[in-house]
């Protein structure tokens, strides 16, 4: 098999080229590297440029005729950005999909892995969340997750492709073996912010203690990034089993099935590190929510896909690849 891979120079499409290549799936990358790195392309068939360039897309389905299937995974992904940039943000992820969509179907490439997020889920409760759960996208970038969808959904009703959508919980690590990993050295996401609260020798904060979780502090469910790239070949394996002609549209959530809250988290990082981390404690930020987990019996059944890592095994691959980032510079 062979998969194009949008945005396959980025943290997380750079780790499922990786996961393809050693399941004997051929890769193609296309990246704009607005922010991939041009070293995750080496030997992985890399084209520089723009998602909605129908004659870039046109050169790589010439020179590679065979191309089975396409991991969508270029998108720009930053919330507060997207609040500030909200028509940027709709026209480089919903409006440039579209685009990629037409010219795919005029190639007749049909089959597509779209990576989608558990921002799209309402998350008030701190509870775990199955495909049917409410939606309610809080912000820009969520909203273009969930644009995205529809469109592939009404797509698969028309008969022009057949489509899986992935919605990614939390990603953490990196690849196990530092090929691949954050290419942001200040990720905003909670475990960043451990992380360079310790490179600072500052304290941590917990934003809002109050919320309906077993110890008042938000609750996310991290998946470590390789086994996110596991589902990803999971389902360019299986797509045709799953994304049939009676049901050419499927969600699946990735997650490990488990929450973990933000103190937890602190302690995960605290037992890696064999350091103590000193926090303090704030109240809820506008916008904030309790969070959820995901409900993974899909993955599980239509994928024959589970997590296999710890919170602690990526918060350790996420510090190695910090330090070897920090060595590339």
């Amino acid at each position: 098999m062979k998969a194009l891979i949008t945005g396959g120079a980025g943290y997380i499409g750079s780790t499922v080229a990786t996961a393809c290549l050693e399941a004997g799936i051929e890769t193609v990358i296309l990246d704009n590297l607005s922010t991939g790195r041009e070293d995750f392309g080496v030997d992985r068939n890399l084209y520089i440029g723009d998602i909605a360039d129908a004659d870039l897309l046109d050169r790589i389905v010439a020179d590679h005729p065979d191309i089975d299937v396409v991991v969508h995974c270029a998108a720009r992904i930053v919330v507060p950005e997207s609040v500030a940039d909200p028509l940027g943000y709709y026209d480089a992820n919903v409006g440039k999909t579209i685009t990629l969509l037409q010219n795919l179907r005029q190639h007749k490439i049909t089959r597509i892995v779209f990576s989608s997020s558990a921002a799209v889920y309402f998350g008030e409760g701190g509870e775990g969340v199955d495909e049917n759960a409410p939606l309610a996208p809080s912000s820009p970038y969520a909203m273009t997750k969930a644009m995205v969808e529809s469109i592939l959904s009404d797509a698969a009703a028309s008969g022009s492709h057949r489509a899986i959508a992935l919605r990614y919980f939390n990603p953490i690590g990196a690849d196990p073996r530092l090929r691949t990993g954050l290419q942001n050295p200040t990720p905003s996401h909670a475990l960043g912010k451990i992380m360079q609260a310790r490179e600072a020798g500052e304290a941590f904060t917990i934003t809002g203690t109050d919320w309906p979780t077993r110890d008042g502090s938000g609750l996310r469910d991290y998946i470590h990034v390789w086994d996110l790239a596991l589902a990803h070949v999971a389902a360019v394996q299986r797509f045709d089993a799953v994304a049939t002609a009676a049901e050419p549209y499927r969600v699946i959530n990735i997650g490990t099935g488990d929450g973990v809250t933000v103190r937890e988290l602190v302690g995960a990082f605290e037992r890696v590190t064999k350091q103590p981390l000193p926090v303090i404690e704030t109240e809820r930020r506008p916008g904030d929510q309790a969070g959820a987990f995901a409900i993974v019996d899909r993955a599980k059944d239509m994928l024959g896909w589970t997590a296999e890592r710890s919170v602690d095994d990526g918060v350790r691959d996420a510090l190695a690849w910090a330090d070897k980032l920090r060595s590339l510079s």
